[in-house]
């Protein structure tokens, strides 16, 4: 499909799901290249990033832990300026190799709030993999150590990210029309 509705809203394909694999394929060897001697924590950020921490755990070559957190930031097409923590995070961090796994940095807003979270538990260090980053719209003075694909500051969906609820089973990603 290359072009689809939901809800209100109409959108078209701009990435396809063979980029999208070969982006995560990358990112999984560098984090493995990376964190062969460690036993690292990869957290989820939910709801978005529940397809790329999938896929991307896969690629990871050496044992690991995986928990997930659920924050909000998104009222339909509107960024909330402080996401709401929905779930926390039950596991202790101190000492460990954390890898937050979200599905978009835009603004870093998000992330930066997740980075302050996890640092009061004193890990040993925290990196960041992030499958779409927004370098345009990105102000935080936050380290993002792995990016799959930059993009543009457009509106997307697929892939675990959706509007209005819909279309986070989409296996390409779809820009507001």
């Amino acid at each position: 499909m290359d072009k689809i509705q939901l809800a209100d809203k109409v959108f078209v394909k701009s990435i396809d799901a063979e980029t999208i694999e070969a982006a995560i394929d990358k990112i999984g060897a560098q984090i493995s290249s990376d964190l062969k001697t460690e036993t690292p924590l990869f957290i989820g950020v939910l709801n978005g990033a529940f397809m790329f921490a999938s896929e991307l755990l896969k690629r990871f070559e050496h044992p690991c832990n995986v928990s997930f957190v659920k924050l909000r930031s998104y009222d339909g097409l509107t960024s909330n300026k402080k996401p709401k923590e929905l779930i926390g995070l039950n596991t202790d961090l101190k000492g460990r190799s954390v890898v937050i796994i979200e599905d978009i940095v835009d603004t870093g807003i998000t992330i930066s709030n997740i980075i302050e979270k996890i640092k009061e538990q004193e890990p040993k260090s925290i990196a960041v993999a992030t499958l779409f980053f927004k370098p345009g719209v990105f102000n935080k003075k936050v380290n993002i150590d792995y990016i799959g694909i930059p993009i543009p500051d457009d509106f997307i969906v697929g892939f675990g990210m959706d509007y209005r609820e819909l279309g986070r089973n989409l296996k390409e990603i779809y820009t507001i029309k």
